[in-house]
């Protein structure tokens, strides 16, 4: 699940991703309220956290704005503004859930957890296409004949594949949502990653395949 966190302080924003990352989320971080709206619209996010009080754009307009798109992504708020009033105007701007500074990690971890849960529960637990699934709970790749444990890039690019079967995904779009766009990683890791994959495929005698669609990017599709 990638996160992204709007927030201009920016020690207290390496500390928060850390929160994030050290429990299995992957975040990118902004640091004004303008680049966290132009984040946000590329559709690449699973939740938001954001701070009120930013540069160039302060929170409330960033969810105003957002979700006047039309866009439904999570958003927590993160501030020290902690009056009913600030609350009430986070929430009816389109806020999921509202947190106020100082915050204890182990809270903004379960106030994640909440905000996110409904849109995690819409998701089946498998994934499948052809004889192969994939358990979005437990990493599993498997057929009749075997299974594989993924590491944590190649089922996210196993799911990204299986929910969009059949259809292109551009190399860039899976940089973007797996690695981020402040990685340093070159865009050659996406081509390392799926042939990971295409081999666990082979091996456990699966009737789809990855087709590689030369600069252009990859699609799951049937073997005919």
């Amino acid at each position: 699940m990638r996160l992204l966190l709007a927030e201009d302080e920016k020690s207290l924003a390496r500390a928060i991703v850390a929160i994030l990352k050290k429990n299995n989320y992957e975040a990118d971080a902004v640091f004004d309220g303008e680049e966290a709206l132009e984040y946000l619209q590329t559709g690449n996010y699973d939740g938001a956290i954001l701070d009120v009080m930013m540069p160039r754009m302060d929170g409330i307009t960033v969810i105003q704005r957002v979700r006047a798109s039309g866009n439904e992504v999570p958003i927590l708020v993160l501030s020290a503004k902690s009056e009913t009033d600030d609350k009430v105007l986070g929430l009816d701007s389109g806020a999921n859930d509202y947190l106020t500074k100082p915050f204890a990690a182990q809270e903004l971890l379960a106030r994640i957890r909440a905000m996110t849960r409904s849109k995690t529960a819409q998701a089946t637990s498998k994934l499948s296409m052809g004889n192969i699934a994939l358990d979005r709970a437990t990493f599993e790749l498997s057929s009749p004949t075997g299974s594989f444990r993924l590491t944590k890039k190649e089922f996210q690019m196993m799911e990204m594949l299986l929910s969009n079967a059949r259809q292109l995904i551009p190399t860039e779009r899976f940089m973007e949502k797996i690695w981020g766009y402040d990685n340093e990683a070159e865009i050659h890791v996406v081509w390392v990653y799926i042939s990971y994959l295409r081999k666990k495929l082979t091996m456990l005698g699966a009737d789809v395949q990855i087709r590689v669609a030369r600069n252009a990017g990859y699609a799951l599709e049937e073997i005919r």
